[in-house]
């Protein structure tokens, strides 16, 4: 069963990858860079308040992003309201960014929990816009199902809080979601090394974005080849279908037809 015609569809975007990536806390733009290739992600979030667009004489990391091999995808963070979530947007694309945007509104500082009530105002204001829309929501299914209603491109669920590395906390609000929704389901935080990735993928999850775990890890390139690998493994093993889970034991060779 090979992923090589298994391709991520979003808005009509064909992507090979499931693994999206970011762009922030790395050591220097050069680990940045080496880390996004060996990841195989092809798309690139930005934080558009920590991207200088506005003097480009100045260094910006955007010089770095190779953007014919690479789909931008600028994000709201550090946003509160919906207001400032959807000047966030229009200046992106004014910059020439993208129209295709990760859209998140936080609830406060300390949990980074979304604003669920501000982002389906900002959603639908930014769609009215022709903005193609991927909300960073939490993992409820009727919010998400509301935003796909809506007419959000994907719907990105919290596996656990922003930059926690806790992994998939509540796995059966995951499965809902995935049973409620028709759109692209990316698990969007929470994830803290290659094992949560494979379980994302596993439930049947449709991609997974992740930056802290990467770029903070010990040796940020090697956990994004390691990401590469767990995203493709976890996809490839929930195509293949698990066995079911069992109280007791089942042999692996049959008895019957063995000599007494």
């Amino acid at each position: 069963m090979p992923l090589t015609n298994d391709k991520l569809v979003i808005a009509g975007r064909e992507f090979d990858s499931r693994l999206m990536v970011g762009t922030g806390k790395y050591a220097d733009f050069h680990q940045m860079v080496r880390a996004i290739e060996v990841s195989g992600a092809q798309i690139i979030t930005v934080a558009v308040r920590r991207v200088n667009i506005s003097d480009r004489s100045k260094e910006s990391l955007l010089d770095h992003i190779d953007l014919k091999k690479y789909t931008l995808l600028p994000n709201t963070a550090g946003c509160y309201t919906a207001d400032d979530a959807i000047r966030t947007c229009r200046l992106a694309r004014e910059a020439g960014l993208s129209d295709f945007v990760k859209l998140e509104v936080l609830g406060d500082e300390k949990t980074l929990f979304p604003n669920n009530e501000e982002l389906l105002k900002a959603a639908k204001v930014l769609i009215a816009e022709g903005f193609t829309v991927l909300p960073y929501t939490s993992d409820d299914p009727i919010i998400c199902k509301k935003l796909e209603d809506m007419g959000c491109a994907a719907v990105m669920p919290l596996g656990a809080p922003i930059g926690s590395g806790l992994g998939i906390r509540n796995p059966y609000n995951i499965q809902i979601i995935l049973e409620t929704v028709k759109v692209p389901v990316i698990v969007d935080a929470g994830v803290g090394t290659a094992s949560d990735a494979a379980i994302a993928m596993e439930l049947g999850c449709d991609g997974v974005l992740m930056n802290t775990a990467i770029a903070s890890a010990q040796d940020p390139v090697a956990m994004a080849e390691a990401m590469n690998l767990a995203v493709r493994a976890g996809r490839l093993a929930y195509r293949a279908g698990r066995i079911p889970r069992k109280l007791y034991a089942t042999a692996s060779s049959p008895l019957a037809g063995l000599i007494a």
